[in-house]
């Protein structure tokens, strides 16, 4: 499996800004995707994962509220959607990909360790 992240960029706080990750490589239903982010001199955190119906959400506390993740499995995309962004929130964004049950655990879905397959990031920053 192949991710690749796009749509970071430079934006004023309180704007928006969607982020893209493209699927190739085989995906299937037992599939999930999940965004992290890591700033500098901080660890990787968990942002949201989406099960492969999108029917299964959960987000971080950080993004609860401001941030939406959906997908497209006709065009094999998983999107963030960020609101209401904070300089907090300038960091490199990852999507990576899991099994399915890694979303049924909050220890398992929030950790890195638990994903395979990652893809390149992209960057955001959120100016004051």
């Amino acid at each position: 499996v192949q991710l690749q992240a796009s749509g970071g960029g430079l934006v004023q706080a309180g704007g928006s800004l969607r982020l893209s990750c493209a699927l190739s490589g085989g995906t299937s239903s037992g599939d999930a995707t999940g965004w992290f982010r890591q700033a500098p001199g901080k660890e990787r955190e968990f942002v949201a994962a989406i099960s492969w119906t999108g029917q299964t959400i959960y987000y971080a506390d950080s993004a609860t509220g401001r941030f939406t993740i959906s997908r497209d499995n006709a065009k094999n995309t998983v999107y963030l959607q960020m609101g209401d962004l904070k300089p907090e929130d300038t960091a490199v964004y990852y999507c990576a990909a899991t099994r399915h049950s890694t979303l049924l655990s909050l220890r398992a879905r929030s950790s890195p360790t638990s994903y395979y397959y990652w893809g390149q990031g992209t960057q955001v920053t959120v100016s004051s």
